[in-house]
């Protein structure tokens, strides 16, 4: 019974999803709400009829905890001599809610230390859990990509998300754009278990699309965690979303690459994603030209040919 009434409240969570609720089941205040008022005031009902039926455990729920918090505009039809009230700012669209990582929260006052970083990793990935803090874990998501590599690692690449490949090994950048960036670590004259691979969302969006803002606003403060403790010198931005948040700004990728910009005390650049460069192989020496600055910056060599 506890199952069904599982399944059910998820459906529930997927129809509020639908109509532009997304963080009624979040800690704290809600971030915007991308409905109009009518259908959040309806979603919201259900939701508490399913909470009042159903046998839920006896700790108030993330979602009971929610539900009462979101903020609902109920409509007036105006009269003859009545203005239409102005856009709540919770209906705002997301993008405006963009902030970068590096005024997200300030810098820790005290670091973790090499030898303990492996174990700070460990300690953020069970802090994870099977995480339900967003949509994309009703959205046929099978395993959490945590992040791959050198805890003490110099250099760190975040990409998008997890691929197919990704979601069913729950390792980052294993298909075929994997296998690329492989690639171009080698010819930087690293290896990969030198390097650090993460993701902006560390669930797979539906069909491979780009993570809603919501998806990412949330799943950002491990990814935030995971650059503090690695503490690479570099990061490498893996396309136009990862460098969108991580920099809090929406740009062209052309007007952010070729120069530095910075990241929770890292250098950070921006290039091309593996994917894309798939796509287009036209773009591969551009994409090069840029490593080629992240390698002047940690005095690489690059690979040497036998």
């Amino acid at each position: 019974m506890a199952g069904e009434a599982e399944q059910q409240l998820r459906a529930y969570v997927e129809y509020l999803r639908d109509m532009g609720v997304h963080d009624f089941y979040r800690q704290g205040e809600p971030v915007y709400a991308e409905a109009a008022s009518f259908a959040a005031v309806d979603a919201v009902t259900v939701v508490e009829d399913v909470v009042a039926t159903q046998s839920l455990p006896t700790k108030p729920s993330v979602v009971e905890r929610q539900v009462a918090s979101v903020p609902i505009a109920v409509p007036v039809a105006p009269g003859p001599t009545a203005s239409v009230p102005s856009r709540p700012q919770f209906l705002e669209p997301p993008i405006a809610k963009l902030v970068s990582f590096d005024d997200l929260v300030p810098l820790p006052a005290t670091r973790v230390d090499a030898a303990h970083k492996a174990e700070a990793l460990i300690g953020i990935k069970a802090e994870i859990g099977d995480c339900t803090r967003c949509p994309l874990a009703y959205a046929g998501r099978r395993t959490i990509v945590f992040g791959d590599g050198d805890a003490n690692a110099r250099l760190m690449f975040v990409g998008e998300g997890p691929g197919a490949d990704e979601d069913a090994s729950g390792i980052p950048f294993v298909g075929k754009a994997g296998q690329l960036l492989n690639n171009m670590i080698q010819a930087m004259g690293l290896k990969r278990e030198e390097v650090y691979i993460a993701n902006i969302v560390k669930c797979r969006p539906p069909a491979n699309r780009v993570p809603e803002p919501v998806e990412a606003n949330t799943c950002d403060e491990f990814l935030l965690q995971q650059i503090d403790v690695v503490q690479p010198q570099v990061i490498v931005a893996l396309g136009s979303t990862a460098a969108m948040y991580l920099l809090g700004v929406k740009q062209s990728l052309s007007a952010l690459r070729g120069r530095w910009h910075s990241c929770r005390g890292a250098k950070l650049a921006v290039t091309y994603h593996p994917a894309f460069l798939l796509r287009d192989p036209r773009m591969k020496g551009d994409a090069w030209k840029d490593l080629q600055m992240v390698m002047g910056e940690m005095g690489l060599k690059g690979a040497t040919r036998g």
